[in-house]
């Protein structure tokens, strides 16, 4: 394959990962703001919890020691595309500024910190589910 194709192939394979991610990112706001009537700060929250669990399981499955065999196309298809569409910093960037605009910082800390925190134990749990599977034995 020629570095073009394999460069295009890549360009692709990102931005219908990101396509993709975008729109479940707007679904799950529209279930948790609309159906639910939850705060839209919950539907960041949300998916940047679950983005960060998502892209560590992902890399620790398709890692050099993982046991799914994918290339990079594949991996940048979740990884770059889906999770970066899905997850959102710049989101939850400006409902902190927003809270702390309004005068509310103590939401405004205890959002930022537990987004934070969250994300890091999704990645932790994606990391210690994904190194389980790796160690299965592989049935052929």
């Amino acid at each position: 394959m020629t570095d073009r194709r394999m460069a295009m192939r890549l360009y692709l394979a990102v931005g219908g990962g990101a396509a993709i991610g975008s729109l479940a990112r707007f679904l799950s706001g529209y279930v948790i703001v609309s159906l639910l009537g939850l705060n839209a700060l919950w539907s960041t929250a949300f998916v940047n919890v679950v983005g960060s669990g998502v892209i560590m399981a992902f890399a620790t499955l398709t890692g050099p020691d993982g046991r799914l065999m994918v290339g990079p196309a594949g991996r940048n298809f979740v990884m770059a595309g889906f999770c970066g569409g899905l997850t959102t910093f710049s989101a939850m960037s400006l409902d902190t500024f927003i809270l702390l605009f309004e005068g509310d910082w103590p939401l405004a800390a205890t959002y930022l910190i537990s987004v934070v925190g969250l994300s890091l134990a999704a990645a932790w749990l994606g990391y210690l589910m994904a190194s389980r599977l790796n160690r299965l034995p592989v049935d052929r």
